[in-house]
């Protein structure tokens, strides 16, 4: 059950995100056909994220700690680029546009989003 909610957490941080920032965008009308691409996206970028950050940080991990963290903005709009383009391949009507403006920051809002949300909703783990 934890993992359904946290996917729906997801999904909701990914459609906060298109409605703060022009550069991301969900180019259908259905509601319906909405809520399943943010669904889908949200699948994707949590397997993106479960199975690629912890390679690049063991790899990284140098660079993680010279800028003090930073680093991990610019790898989390790379991130949500990688998402972008892997929905683009499953004809998902989901794009980001750009990496400092729409990726970056659109990955910010996803990760703050989504740790607000994960701090109010109880997931069974508790």
């Amino acid at each position: 059950m934890g993992i359904i909610i946290r996917l729906v957490i997801t999904a909701v941080a990914l459609w906060i995100s298109t409605m703060l920032l022009d550069g991301i965008k969900l180019t259908t009308d259905s509601v319906p056909q909405q809520i399943g691409t943010l669904l889908a996206v949200a699948v994707i970028f949590g397997v993106i994220n479960a199975v690629l950050r912890p390679l690049i940080k063991t790899i990284g991990c140098g660079l993680y700690v010279l800028t003090l963290g930073l680093v991990a903005l610019v790898v989390n709009g790379l991130l949500f680029l990688l998402t972008s383009w892997i929905a683009g391949q499953f004809s998902l009507p989901f794009h980001v546009d750009g990496f400092w403006p729409a990726a970056v920051l659109g990955a910010l809002i996803v990760g703050v989003v989504s740790w607000v949300l994960n701090m109010l909703v109880p997931d069974g783990d508790d």
